[in-house]
């Protein structure tokens, strides 16, 4: 093989790389971001189990608490910026909270949670947000909370909800958590996860 061959082999592999991750670093919004790495807890109850980055409810129960989740750092000022991709691997049950952006003064803030027919809504309230999350297809989540502002969600970058977000201390979760009026069983991968804050 000549060397012309192999340089051209080279540039086409790392070309092709570029073409396949370029959103793994497409946090939206502009402005001057900075990579934040927040630590995080699992956490489990009732049917819940984590194996990896795949989160699962492996019961249909519609009462008690089920969850399986990883809780970040609490942050209480500033604007915060968290981007993931999960895929419902399987899911015989609805109304699953994937993604929550957590007020340690008031509680539940934001809840994103899915529905069989893959409809995303917010639980407080149940606005939809997005549709099309159903079994095997990967979508993107970003949220921004720009605290005693806003709080902004985006799906596969596009804006689709922004509610108020008073002062106080918060954190991010996601995983699989059954809201009050729901119940497993799910199971949920998430990948490339990433936060920014300014």
């Amino acid at each position: 093989m000549s060397r012309r061959i192999r340089m051209l082999g080279g540039i086409l592999a790392a070309a092709s790389l570029l073409l396949l991750a370029p959103n793994a670093y497409a946090q939206v919004e502009s402005g001057s971001w900075k990579t934040w790495s927040p630590g995080y807890k699992v956490q489990t109850a009732g049917c819940g189990a984590v194996s990896g980055s795949t989160f699962k409810l492996t019961c249909s129960s519609s009462s008690g608490e089920q969850r399986a989740e990883r809780r970040y750092d609490t942050y209480s000022s500033g604007t915060h910026q968290f981007e993931g991709y999960f895929k419902i691997n399987s899911m015989g049950g609805s109304r699953i909270s994937l993604k929550q952006t957590f007020n340690e003064n008031n509680g539940p803030f934001f809840l994103l949670a899915v529905e069989a027919g893959g409809r995303l809504y917010n639980v407080e309230g149940g606005a939809t947000i997005s549709s099309g999350a159903t079994v095997g297809t990967t979508v993107r989540v970003n949220t921004v909370n720009q605290v005693g502002s806003s709080h902004r969600t985006y799906i596969n970058g596009s804006l689709k909800n922004t509610v108020s977000s008073p002062s106080g201390s918060y954190y991010d979760k996601f995983g699989t958590y059954r809201t009050a009026s729901g119940q497993g069983p799910i199971s949920v991968t998430w990948s490339n996860i990433k936060f920014w804050t300014k």
